[in-house]
């Protein structure tokens, strides 16, 4: 099946159709797997985290290569290195050996049938929950491949305007796509559902990342979002993370940081309709919380 698809691989919305096997697709990756980073990492949402770490794996390329995206380096820049199915099924375990509380795929999809083949291969080995941490640009005929292998998802709803989502990233259809993505996402993993530690072990977190300047656009978002599920069907995490890194200087709108003003109307319309979730300190928009990133396999 994998051979298949990336062939003419059609994984994202953007359907490029490119032959994987002999070139890469818009996200800049061929068939073979590249990662940036496999290791415990504490900055996820609390339920998540815990208090040894989620076992996050950065998969190299991007389906969206927004132009702020804090892990440029690996979406746009092509920062990572090659390792095969094998080699990722067995990341897997080493991040369960260290004490993961779950295993947390960051950009996955462009690598979709590749981690499926992976996980299969450990089935009954990996005892923790598969988390599925995306940029919400996602078809859910590729979320159906992943069968019952994912436990939680973890999207990013990032614009409700086109015109906002074509100038960051070149997808004026993204809310539509994100919002037909989430809709699948709980349909497949339900509503959260927590161990006797508080992590979460099954359901659906929607992160959104408030942008300078857009505060509007946010709220306009967080109506959709109300309109179209119940608050006990998905989570919401409202990020304050905004830095202006990578080409987000060359947008006059996204120069500067996200002002507590910005962040609190979100978060006020955010409880006016009643979902509960994750807020972030404001102290979390520093550098210091990106992660570095490999070029060679070092663990």
């Amino acid at each position: 099946m994998t051979s298949e698809i990336m062939r003419h691989c059609c994984l994202c919305p953007r359907k490029c159709g490119a032959d994987r096997t002999k070139t890469v697709g818009f996200c800049g990756e061929s068939d073979k797997v590249r990662i940036a980073r496999a290791d415990l990492h504490k900055w996820e949402e609390p339920c998540i985290s815990g208090s040894c770490g989620a076992g996050t794996v950065f998969f190299s390329g991007c389906s969206l290569k927004c132009c702020f995206c804090q892990n440029y380096e690996i979406s746009a820049q092509g920062k990572g290195f090659e390792i095969s199915v094998e080699e990722l099924a067995q990341t897997f375990l080493m991040l369960q050996q260290k004490g993961a509380h779950n295993i947390d795929l960051v950009s996955p999809t462009h690598f979709v049938p590749q981690i499926c083949d992976a996980l299969d291969m450990i089935k009954g080995e990996l005892r923790i929950p598969v988390v599925y941490n995306c940029g919400g640009y996602e078809l859910p005929e590729t979320l159906e491949l992943l069968g019952d292998r994912v436990n939680v998802f973890l999207p990013d709803l990032k614009f409700f305007d086109g015109e906002l989502a074509q100038r960051c990233c070149l997808a004026g259809d993204y809310f539509e796509n994100a919002m037909a993505a989430i809709e699948k996402m709980v349909s497949i993993a339900g509503k959260p559902q927590f161990d006797e530690k508080g992590l979460i072990t099954h359901g659906v977190i929607v992160r959104h990342l408030v942008l300078p300047n857009h505060r509007h656009d946010s709220i306009r978002l967080v109506n959709e979002l109300a309109q179209r599920f119940k608050p006990s069907q998905l989570l919401i995490s409202l990020m304050s993370q905004y830095v202006p890194l990578h080409k987000a200087l060359e947008h006059s709108d996204l120069s500067r940081r996200t002002s507590t003003f910005e962040y609190n109307s979100v978060l006020k319309e955010i409880e006016k309709v009643g979902f509960d979730g994750y807020f972030q300190q404001r102290s979390s928009a520093e550098k210091e919380y990106i992660p570095t990133f490999y070029d060679k396999k070092y663990y």
